[in-house]
């Protein structure tokens, strides 16, 4: 990851807007670009654009859509903000709080009218600290729908996504940015000049060694992101002298299933169910968040944890394509009674059954947890699961609309950045993601960056 000068000899082609990843928020930027009459390229690093979108949910919040409405459901932007902040502790930046709620809406109605994309709201379970049900998906509620739909949507409108580019070099004449060098599989090279370029490689969550040094605390977690994600938007933007604020804010998740490295839906937390460590014994206030799950799976013994529920529970989750393919998988295990339970798990059975007795019908437990759901009941289902780390939330720092910010507090004249490459609204650590914060980012920000033009 290098900058240098504009080659003296040029570039081999040039291109209005160049885009860098051709994941959730490459794609849209391409597809926002495209509608306001800019050429665009898009290149990606891997042989078929993926990212870490594929390995997401591919669940997008967005507050006072129709699909809300036409559910019963109210929201507005403002209180989606309030949420956000609240969440993260008031450390975000407001601009891009505001900017990111009040555009989220009409970012979803714009894929799904302009697109064609059959978004629809999750309306059967909360997540936690959203106020209103806001989290919007397609069908499979599989981020690799997402994705391939998002792909397939750019084929439609003639945009070009070139795959196996890894960007190496970022060109430019003082802060403003020229092109890119490129590698090819063949280890030649190739080089791209732009009157812009947008920034949308994600985050630095396969680069171990940055991750050791901003977010020591997750450095040993299972790596649940997309390898290429690393890093080369912050050093770029380092280099160049932008501002890059939150390393060491992340999302984990402290519910993927053990060995399997599959993605157990937080719906079999919210609806009522309950994580027990390898002892048997229950050890957090899991309403906290599948953020903050990760760290507290990851001090338990051997990292790992069960996650206790039921077949009503079981029920809900099977909208999720990742929870059907762990029952497919094995990793589900079911028992009609409490000590059946502890059979199948290996947990102490006078644990775990103390432990299923001592949870609540109603009010608050000793960890701070309130229960508003039935009573876990037999038939029970269990997954064993470990703390993962999903991605980066900190980056460059960027307004509203996805310009970089130098140090100075100027904006660079041609350079943007957003999804995973930006700073993100998740706080400073991992305890102020808000369940669906990255693809806002990278939906809502992808679009702006894509709409604007520089001056």
């Amino acid at each position: 990851m290098q900058i240098a000068p504009t080659p003296a000899d040029g570039f081999d082609l040039e291109v209005q807007t160049l885009i860098i990843g051709a994941g959730a928020c490459g794609m849209v930027a391409a597809l926002a670009a495209k509608e306001a009459s800019q050429a665009v390229l898009v290149i990606e690093a891997d042989s078929l654009p993926r990212g870490s979108t594929a390995l997401s949910a591919g669940l997008i919040p967005a507050a006072g859509t129709r699909f809300q409405r036409n559910s019963g459901i109210t929201d507005d932007p403002l209180v989606f903000g309030a949420d956000i902040q609240r969440k993260a502790h008031d450390e975000n930046d407001p601009e891009l709080v505001t900017a990111l709620a009040d555009g989220s809406g009409p970012a979803i109605e714009w894929l799904a009218d302009r697109f064609g994309l059959p978004f629809s709201v999750v309306t059967d379970f909360d997540y936690p600290g959203h106020s209103a049900r806001r989290m919007h998906g397609l069908p499979t509620r599989s981020g690799a729908e997402l994705v391939d739909r998002l792909r397939q949507t750019c084929e439609a409108e003639g945009i070009d996504i070139i795959c196996e580019r890894r960007a190496t070099v970022l060109h430019h004449e003082g802060r403003r940015i020229s092109g890119v060098t490129v590698a090819l599989p063949d280890g030649s090279t190739e080089r791209i000049g732009c009157a812009r370029l947008i920034l949308a490689c994600n985050g630095f969550g396969g680069n171990r060694a940055m991750v050791a040094e901003h977010m020591p605390a997750i450095a040993d977690a299972l790596w649940f992101g997309h390898d290429g994600n690393r890093g080369e938007a912050v050093l770029w933007g380092q280099a160049l002298g932008a501002t890059a604020r939150h390393l060491g804010a992340y999302q984990g998740h402290g519910n993927v299933a053990h060995p399997h490295g599959i993605l157990i839906t937080w719906a079999v937390i919210t609806e009522g169910g309950v994580q027990v460590n390898l002892e048997g014994h229950r050890f957090w206030n899991e309403a906290q968040g599948y953020s903050e799950a990760a760290r507290a799976v990851m001090g338990q013994p051997e990292g790992q944890a069960w996650v206790i529920f039921d077949a009503r529970i079981a029920g809900i989750a099977r909208q999720f394509a990742d929870f059907r393919a762990a029952e497919v998988q094995g990793a589900v295990k079911t028992a009609d009674t409490v000590a059946n339970l502890a059979a199948v798990t290996g947990l102490p059975d006078t644990a775990l059954a103390d432990t299923l007795a001592n949870i609540p019908n109603s009010g608050t437990d000793a960890f701070g947890r309130s229960f508003r759901t039935p009573p876990l009941s037999p038939p029970y289902a269990a997954v064993r699961v470990t703390g993962a780390l999903f991605h980066t939330q900190g980056g460059l720092d960027v307004t509203g609309k996805g310009r970089v910010r130098h140090k100075s507090g100027a904006v660079f004249p041609n350079l943007y950045a957003a999804g995973g490459a930006a700073c993100g609204v998740s706080g400073k650590s991992d305890s102020g993601y808000l369940s669906g914060n990255g693809l806002l980012s990278a939906v809502v920000l992808g679009r702006a960056a894509g709409m604007d033009w520089p001056d």
